[in-house]
């Protein structure tokens, strides 16, 4: 439980920041500024987490670091001795590194568009 809970729960956070940040800096620089417009009027609580950016990176990047913490410290952990059992814990081992690793990229392309891009390109 302990082994998905935390990648999942750090993918959440890591798509919230780039919801916040990336994709409305994308959309600016492709010109779809209407389009923002549009998201931002369908959902305006993204308004709030671009606000708060620096609070919304730091606690994802917090969840991501304890997801991994978690992930290296169970990273010998033994798997049952049922063969059922355990190809169902090698295969969730092998999904939650996905996870993690896919929550890793989408919270470095959300802080490279948040707070790089943002003095490279402008």
């Amino acid at each position: 439980m302990r082994q998905t809970l935390m990648p999942i729960l750090s993918l959440f956070t890591s798509i919230g920041t780039l919801l916040c940040c990336a994709l409305p800096a994308l959309l600016v620089t492709l010109g779809a500024g209407a389009a923002l417009a549009g998201l931002v009027s369908a959902a305006p609580w993204l308004v709030a987490l671009s606000k708060y950016k620096a609070w919304t990176f730091g606690i994802s990047a917090g969840m991501i670091l304890l997801a991994g913490w978690m992930r290296w410290r169970a990273r010998n952990a033994p798997c049952p001795i049922d063969p059922k059992q355990a190809k169902a814990c090698t295969s969730l081992r092998r999904v939650s590194g996905w996870v993690y690793w896919g929550s890793v990229l989408i919270w470095c392309v959300g802080f490279f568009f948040a707070f790089i891009a943002v003095h490279l390109f402008y």
